[in-house]
């Protein structure tokens, strides 16, 4: 094979990947679009996002997981509930409220057509946050 017919290829196969990786940028832009004009969704103090698309999974973010429990999480959204008995009907209204935001964030992706799954991935960069908001937060 000739220089040029090497280079040819080489440049077809890095313009197929290329062109792969935006498609897969596209489908994650549009996808939280969908989530952004939902008006539950997009009203929670919480804003869940797909991550990434792997395959026909969608990845989408989550405040708790196996290793953060649902009032860990709560409590990192709504900071005034810190001090709330664990049997107060707010904490079970709250937790009602995310999961459905959350169900609602996962049929919303899975209407689109474009995914067959959802998995969920714990926000760890939202609760990195969080912590130093609030550890630097100067405002009075």
């Amino acid at each position: 094979m000739s220089d040029r017919k090497q280079f040819i290829t080489v440049m077809v196969v890095a313009a197929l990947f290329v062109g792969w990786i935006g498609w897969r940028g596209f489908e994650v832009t549009h996808l939280n679009a969908q989530l952004k004009e939902d008006k539950v969704v997009a009203g929670y103090p919480y804003q869940h996002r797909v991550l990434r698309v792997e395959g026909d999974t969608a990845v989408i973010s989550s405040l708790r997981s196996h290793s953060v429990s649902t009032q860990k999480a709560l409590t990192a959204v709504f900071p005034g509930m810190r001090h709330l008995a664990d049997t107060h009907r707010d904490w079970q209204k709250a937790e009602r409220e995310l999961a459905q935001v959350q169900a609602r964030a996962g049929d919303l992706v899975l209407a689109t057509g474009r995914v067959n799954r959802i998995r969920w991935e714990l926000d760890e960069n939202w609760y990195h946050l969080q912590s130093m908001k609030t550890r630097y937060d100067t405002t009075f």
